[in-house]
């Protein structure tokens, strides 16, 4: 058992951590609250303690990193955004005049919504299209770059590849599913590309640097598949407060995916619709193939004809002393799909043991203090079939299990 308080580092603008500082009343939120919906915006807020008046070597749109210091001494990012609001507030008078100056943040994806673009892409598979649309808006533009610039102080490790990256992360390429040409018509650069996610039965996620990433469907099997699971003792967690949910209105067992030119696939599950009636879904996208219309439409029958218990909330105490530091280190990287392998629960909560991928997550803090409460849902909701353009161009046969046949090749490892 180890002590434990939370020291933290605030990063403006790339210009290094800002150490020593006393963050109260943080709360940062990121992911979505459930697998059926695209990620929105993350949010941070915190308040930082002024003693002295000083100047605020801050302001709003700069980008901002909030860090907190690991079990190795080094600050680990858990929140990348940009400051949209600063309050500052007298706290006590004359003789010492204490300030409150709060801040807020919000994540990479509040930028898409501003931004128009006309949406023209070629047939192409999702991750591809997807990289299409960001690229264009967070990379600058040559003439976007600063007149001032000099090349003496360029990075000089920076690439041509990534020179004026301004926000795109990890994007998932090619992805799983061809998509349609799109012609013309104006629209929101997060409409945009939450629909083409959709479509991809992918996501869109913010990282913990701020930078925006693809996910595709395949994506949380190969992350299985390579690293397993995460084990957390449900122990660690505050018992009060620990809640799953199963819920008439998620289940779907009559699905219609419409794809290219208002074509349509349905699939219906009649087991189900039997005992809790027509439960029907109309899910636009804009999927090339036939073939993957009635696939989706199949997937999203086996994951939602029949209720499911989802964890809608779990809360740890990170200065628990009986969490080793290894297992808090990890808890600082906590990232939407992180595969958790949660045990010793109450015996009537998914049997003791719940397996999931993380959705969603809060951390919060008290004095001395950091609580992290994660949303997760269930692994099967999540797996896809591999498939074959995704397979790794080093794989060669002989890794391969000879009992692996084609339908159950959900994992290549």
């Amino acid at each position: 058992m180890t002590a434990w308080t939370p020291d933290w580092a605030v990063e403006v603008n790339g210009l290094g951590d800002v150490t020593n500082l006393v963050l109260s009343d943080l709360t940062i939120t990121s992911g979505r609250s459930d697998i059926y919906s695209q990620p929105i915006a993350g949010y941070c807020r915190f308040t930082i303690k002024n003693l002295d008046q000083s100047a605020i070597a801050f302001d709003v749109n700069d980008s901002i990193t909030v860090k907190i210091k690991d079990s190795t001494g080094t600050y680990v990012p858990i929140f990348g955004g940009d400051i949209s609001d600063i309050d500052i507030v007298v706290a006590t008078g004359e003789p010492a005049i204490t300030q409150n100056v709060t801040v807020t943040a919000l994540g990479a994806l509040s930028k898409l919504p501003k931004a128009l673009t006309q949406g023209v892409l070629t047939k192409a598979f999702d991750g591809d299209q997807i990289y299409s649309v960001l690229s264009g808006v967070l990379f600058d533009q040559w003439n976007e770059v600063p007149a001032a610039e000099t090349w003496a102080a360029y990075t000089p490790t920076t690439t041509w590849a990534n020179a004026q990256n301004s926000g795109l992360g990890e994007i998932d390429r090619p992805g799983d599913y061809e998509l349609a040409a799109r012609s013309a018509s104006t629209t929101d650069i997060y409409s945009l590309v939450a629909s083409l996610a959709n479509s991809g039965l992918g996501y869109i996620y913010e990282d913990a640097s701020g930078r925006i990433g693809y996910a595709d469907a395949t994506h949380r099997s190969q992350y299985l598949g390579a690293n397993g699971y995460t084990y957390i003792d449900g122990g660690w967690a505050y018992a009060n407060g620990i809640s799953t949910s199963k819920r008439l209105g998620d289940i779907r067992n009559k699905v219609t995916i419409t794809y290219k030119n208002g074509q349509q696939q349905t699939a219906e599950d009649a087991t189900s619709i039997a005992t809790y009636g027509t439960q029907a879904q109309n899910i636009q996208t804009s999927i090339e193939k036939t073939a993957d219309a009635l696939s989706q439409a199949e997937f999203y029958l086996d994951i939602r004809a029949f209720p499911q218990y989802q964890f809608k909330s779990i809360t740890f105490p990170i200065a628990n002393p009986n969490i080793p530091d290894a297992s808090r280190d990890q808890a600082f990287n906590i990232f939407m799909g992180l595969p958790l392998d949660i045990e010793d629960l109450p015996l009537n909560i998914a049997d003791g043991r719940y397996q999931g991928f993380v959705e969603g997550w809060t951390w919060t803090t008290r004095f001395n203090a950091l609580d992290l409460t994660v949303i997760v849902s269930p692994v099967a909701y999540s797996l896809q079939a591999f498939r074959w353009q995704s397979v790794p161009v080093t794989e060669t046969w002989n890794t391969i299990s000879p009992t692996l046949d084609w339908n159950n090749a959900t994992i290549v490892a």
